[in-house]
Formats: structure tokens, C-alpha cells, sequence
């Protein structure tokens, strides 16, 4: 029997307001079944790489237990977090229907284990069940949708609203997350992560996360923040008038 991934909820794509809810990432349990089934499975240690910018799209991959971090790097070296995911999420499927090299660089960020699907079976099951070919149309779209809210946000929010957006988005992917010795949830970023997702400086992202500190809101662990008002943080994520 297959070890299953968290599936999406039953839930309509536009009953989430933008960003995209995390949630609606998931793929469907008979979905996942599928790619399942010939799936075979890979285990990253800590700081292993997957893949790097660059590579043949040979494969469709899941995380079923640990945490992978997606990256992409500038000429000069500077490194931009694109995103962490966490268990049920499957991605390098754009890579394979376009047929082109993979963008980003991802590596893990403790012990992982992944689900690989080989191009051949992805590309026959997308063939193959109408289902399957549905679930990566949306997927993809959720995607599009996605980056273009983050590039919204890069443009028009200020600081503060951007960190609380992605604290909470990060929140969202925590289920089953180890719990902080405040009773909070513990998020399993470290604020260089959060400086390179947001394109500031870690100083600046220090600065607020002592504030939010102060009030309250999270405290800072190391490499890890323990978010303890989930409530106040939604309220420091509003637009500011």
C-alpha cells in the first residue's frame, strides 16, 4: 500500500481568497493514488540536492515526509528563496509539459523523502486519465496565480505586511508541526530564509520580527520562528489604509 500524501481540501479554486491558500496545492486523494502507484521512492539527507537550475526534466517529485527548499541564485550569488515545501506537495511538472530545463535549484532542508515519478509515466497518465491531465492544468494555474499575488505584493506592500503574508502561508503548511516551548507553532524558517523569500536584508526582517516579539505576536528561536498569535499576525498582515 502506497504511504499517501495530504490531499487538497473539496474545495472550489476561487473560495480562496488571493494568495492562493496552500490548501488548494494539494492534489486530490485519487490523484495522488495514481501517481503513486509508480512512483518509487528517494531519501534526501539534510542539505542534499535534488536538482539544480538547469537539469533535464526526468521527473515529477512529491514530498511525502520532511522539507524541501526552492531557490534560485543570481549571477552575483545572491540567493533568492522561491519556496519551502512541505509533505503533499508535488511540483516539476511544468518542467516536464513544456519540455524544457528546470528554472530553480531545490535541495532539502532536513531528512526527506520523496516520491519520483519517472517522465514516461507522468506524461502516460496525463495522457490517459482526464482526471490527472485536470488536477496539473489547475495546478499550474494555482501556481501562475500564486506568483503573480507574491509580485503584487513585491510591488505595492510594505515590509511588514509581505512578512506577515508569508508567516502565514508557512503556518498554513505546518500541520503536524512541532510545537515551541511558548505553545506556539514552530515554523521551521530562519531569518536569512525569510530575508532571501522577501529580497530584503536580514536586518530588516529582524527589526520587525523583535516587534512582533515585543507585542506578542511570535518569538524568535533559532532558525525557527514560534508563531503565538496566529489572530494578531492576520491582523499585522492587513493593507494598511
Amino acid at each position: 500500500m502506497p504511504r499517501t500524501l495530504p490531499s487538497s481540501p473539496d474545495t472550489a479554486p476561487d473560495a480562496q481568497p488571493s494568495p492562493v491558500h496552500n490548501g488548494d496545492m494539494r492534489l486530490a486523494e485519487d490523484v495522488q493514488r495514481r501517481l503513486l502507484e509508480v512512483a518509487h521512492r528517494r531519501t534526501l539527507a539534510r542539505g542534499e540536492s535534488l536538482f539544480h537550475k538547469g537539469s533535464s526534466p526526468d521527473a515529477l517529485f512529491g514530498v511525502v515526509a520532511g522539507s524541501l527548499r526552492v531557490s534560485v541564485v543570481a549571477p552575483g550569488g545572491r540567493e533568492a528563496v522561491i519556496a519551502m515545501l512541505e509533505p503533499g506537495h508535488w511540483f516539476g511538472e511544468v518542467s516536464l509539459l513544456v519540455g524544457r530545463e528546470r528554472v530553480y535549484d531545490t535541495c532539502s532542508v532536513d531528512t526527506t523523502e520523496m516520491a519520483v515519478v519517472a517522465a514516461a509515466d507522468f506524461h502516460r497518465l496525463v495522457a490517459e486519465h482526464p482526471d490527472v491531465h485536470m488536477a496539473f492544468t489547475r495546478l499550474v494555474c494555482l501556481r501562475l496565480r500564486q506568483a503573480l499575488a507574491w509580485i503584487d505584493d513585491v510591488i505595492l506592500m510594505p515590509l511588514p505586511v509581505r512578512l506577515a503574508h508569508r508567516l502565514l502561508t508557512l503556518d498554513a503548511r505546518a500541520e503536524g508541526a512541532d510545537e515551541g516551548t511558548g505553545g506556539g507553532t514552530l515554523l521551521g524558517v530562519s531569518q536569512e530564509d525569510l530575508s532571501f523569500m522577501l529580497g530584503v536584508s536580514r536586518q530588516s526582517v529582524n527589526r520587525q520580527l523583535k516587534l512582533w516579539e515585543e507585542d506578542g505576536t511570535l518569538r524568535v528561536r533559532y532558525r525557527a520562528i514560534e508563531l503565538l498569535d496566529r489572530a494578531r499576525l492576520e491582523r499585522h498582515s492587513a493593507t494598511p489604509p
